[in-house]
C-alpha cells in the first residue's frame, strides 16, 4: 500500500537526514491527512494519487512562475520538491504515449470534431490518472480533434 510505502520512506529520510524529502512527505501525509478528514474515509491508493498529482501539478505551476519572475532559488527548491513526488506516482506516459491512447479513444468514442472533446476527456482520464499531466491530455486531444 502507498500509505504504508510513504512511512517507511519518512522513516528512511530521517535516518538519512535529507531534508527535503521528508518535508515532502511530510505534506503528502498531512495532505491525505486533510483529504480523509474531508472525505470522512481512510483514501485509498488511487485517491492519494490524485492527492499527489494535485500536489506535483501545484509545484508545475510555481516552477513556471517563479521561473517567470527570475527566482532562480525557489525554482531549484520546487524541482527537488516534484523529484520526491514524482516517485511516488505511477511510471508516467510519454507524449507518444498519450498520443496513442488518445487515438484509441477517439476511435471508441467516434469523436468527430472539437465538439466532442468532453466526451473524449471524460473517457481517457481514468486510463491516464496519476500518469499523465491533465494539460498534456488536453493538448493532445485538441489535437486529434481539430
Amino acid at each position: 500500500m502507498l500509505r504504508d510505502r510513504l512511512t517507511e520512506e519518512m522513516k528512511g529520510a530521517m535516518k538519512a537526514r535529507d531534508d527535503i524529502r521528508l518535508s515532502v512527505i511530510r505534506l503528502i501525509r498531512s495532505s491525505v491527512k486533510n483529504r480523509e478528514i474531508e472525505s470522512r474515509h481512510e483514501l485509498a491508493d488511487g485517491e492519494i494519487i490524485e492527492v499527489i498529482s494535485t500536489l506535483v501539478k501545484q509545484r508545475r505551476e510555481s516552477i513556471r512562475m517563479f521561473g517567470e519572475a527570475g527566482r532562480t532559488d525557489l525554482v531549484e527548491k520546487e524541482e527537488k520538491e516534484l523529484a520526491v513526488l514524482l516517485t511516488f506516482l505511477p511510471q508516467q506516459l510519454t507524449r507518444e504515449e498519450v498520443e496513442s491512447l488518445v487515438a484509441k479513444v477517439v476511435a471508441d468514442c467516434g469523436a468527430q470534431g472539437p465538439k466532442d472533446m468532453g466526451k473524449v476527456m471524460k473517457a481517457i482520464m481514468p486510463h491516464v490518472a496519476g500518469r499523465a499531466d491533465g494539460s498534456i491530455v488536453s493538448a493532445v486531444v485538441k489535437e486529434k480533434l481539430a
